[in-house]
């Protein structure tokens, strides 16, 4: 029996109410369209300090960053909405990242949770740019690091009206366009894993 093709979904935002984790939302129901596996998680659910490794020799990873790390380790595609902060990406998605990338022992191989994994990457602001210009920066964090992100992305604008109270996109051609992101990941994996 073939392994059951698994995305994980997530927002770069610890807010509550973060738009970002709505978009990450919204993709991820086009993936769960083609028929694999998807969790859509929230960062703000694995607190965790912010990457020292002083602090983690001290004290080891902590607890929340081993449960992200295996999490991660279980899925062969991630869909990350990413919000812009000063142009770049947000603090609390670059730490996830880090500690995710830490081995537990020597003979463990480099970045074993992350490197081989297939992305989509998108970003909502309440700008005009959408978070265009902090998407550059990801796809070169995630490349760097072995992901494979796929050119398809999606940068939404005037984000803080394009949701419904429900949290669903209101305006249909761009729901289309975040489902179609989600199946574009979910369908690349299909073909690279048959």
């Amino acid at each position: 029996m073939k392994t059951p093709i698994r995305i994980l979904a997530f927002g770069g935002s610890l807010r509550r109410d973060s738009i970002n984790q709505l978009l990450a939302s919204a993709v991820a129901d086009g993936a769960s369209a083609e028929d694999v596996e998807v969790s859509v998680i929230s960062l703000r659910d694995y607190p965790m300090p912010i990457f020292d490794e002083d602090y983690e020799k001290e004290h080891g990873k902590p607890q929340a960053a081993r449960d992200l790390k295996k999490l991660f380790a279980e899925q062969q595609g991630l869909i990350i909405a990413s919000p812009e902060y000063n142009s770049s990406v947000t603090a609390a998605l670059k730490n996830a990242i880090d500690w995710v990338s830490r081995a537990d022992d020597a003979n463990e191989a480099p970045l074993a949770a992350l490197a081989g994994k297939t992305a989509v990457i998108c970003a909502a602001s309440p700008g005009g740019y959408g978070g265009l210009r902090g998407l550059v920066h990801l796809r070169a964090i995630l490349g760097n690091i072995g992901i494979t992100v796929l050119p398809d992305q999606l940068a939404l604008g005037s984000a803080f009206s394009a949701f419904s109270p429900e949290g669903k996109l209101v305006d249909e051609a761009m729901n289309q366009r975040a489902q179609h992101l989600g199946k574009t990941l979910a369908n690349h994996l299909k073909k690279l894993l048959a």
